[in-house]
């Protein structure tokens, strides 16, 4: 059984101050308050009182870490954007929805999902180090009932079903939990025998790399699965030294390393922008794997670049960069049995 232990589990990442560590002290001091991000960055107050009605919905998280990569005065910045509510959010459109991938239809039990052949991905938690404003589970009905019995029901439902050889690991971001928890799930993952993959979706290493620590390295280095850990940076700038280092000690546990990014108007919709992303990427070790074009969730209308923009940007970076370093454009579409691949 999985044990109830300190855990971080709520949407702000609250964590009592005897059990922070030293990534858990910088979540504790991340930005959540709109007015004092437009003050750090020195941005027009006039951003406040939409970005302040935003956050009622889904509320600024932005970790310091993060945001000091940030360029200050800087309002079109590709990192802020990603982060700062915006009036447009509440922008409605029939074409959005608070599901866009009908993830319900897809639930075997409370935080289970299995969409494709041969896998299965666990919702560990809804919390997460960052609120994305484009996030495709921003309005995701996160349970609030006992974590370990969750997870509990999880692991035994996938070792009932012999046609599953991979268990993701998603959120929320994973890489919130304990690490003594985590080392558990993984072990009893690890003992079903027809579980081979275990694949960990997490943007933690990017937006506060101290999360990669000794007791991090520690279970992912016990495993006898074979792990592949799916990184999110979506602009180069986001991978800047301590990133880097933070990516390297997890590929020298023996992990594949991918990124999956989104196309993102105004942020990285320049061939430009994803040729320096993709190179950044190569240069530190890891394939860029999937660009996706935007998710259609509620609230990220004003993000949806044109579908044959994205197109376009990979036919041209095929023609810059070696194959490994070219990522597959892909678009999620609700029912199909794997994504679709545009180009």
């Amino acid at each position: 059984m999985l044990p109830s232990m300190g855990i971080v589990t709520t949407r702000t990442g609250s964590v009592p101050t005897t059990l922070r560590t030293d990534w858990q002290a910088e979540l504790a001091r991340a930005i959540r308050d709109p007015l004092e991000l437009c003050r750090r960055l020195e941005l027009p107050e006039s951003f406040v009182a939409a970005a302040v009605e935003a956050a009622r919905s889904f509320p600024l998280l932005a970790p310091l870490p993060f945001v000091e990569r940030m360029r200050v005065g800087d309002e079109n910045d590709p990192l802020l954007l990603q982060v700062l509510p915006l009036g447009k959010e509440l922008q409605t459109d029939p074409r959005y929805s608070v599901d866009p991938l009908g993830e319900a239809a897809a639930t075997l039990s409370p935080g289970l999902l299995k969409k494709y052949a041969g896998r299965a991905l666990i919702v560990t938690t809804g919390a997460c180090a960052v609120h994305c404003r484009y996030c495709f589970r921003r309005h995701f009905p996160y349970h609030d009932g006992r974590l370990s019995d969750r997870l509990n029901a999880a692991v035994e439902c996938i070792g009932e079903d012999e046609t599953i050889e991979e268990v993701l690991l998603s959120g929320g971001d994973p890489l919130m939990l304990d690490d003594d928890l985590l080392a558990t799930l993984v072990s009893r993952i690890g003992s079903i025998e027809h579980v081979k993959r275990l694949r960990i979706h997490t943007r933690l290493p990017v937006v506060i790399p101290s999360r990669v620590d000794h007791q991090l390295i520690r279970w992912l280095e016990a495993t006898k699965l074979t792990t592949v850990i799916v990184v999110h940076a979506n602009h180069a700038r986001e991978l800047d030294t301590p990133v880097a280092d933070a990516l390297r000690q997890l590929k020298e546990t023996g992990a594949m390393l991918l990124n999956q990014a989104v196309l993102l108007r105004r942020v990285n919709d320049r061939v430009e922008d994803q040729e320096s992303l993709c190179r950044r990427l190569a240069n530190i070790g890891v394939i860029p794997y999937y660009l996706h074009q935007l998710d259609r969730v509620e609230g990220a209308v004003h993000f949806e670049a044109d579908r044959d923009l994205g197109v376009a940007i990979i036919a041209e970076l095929r023609r810059r960069l070696p194959g490994y370093a070219t990522p597959r454009f892909v678009q999620e579409i609700t029912g199909e049995s794997h994504k679709r691949v545009l180009i």
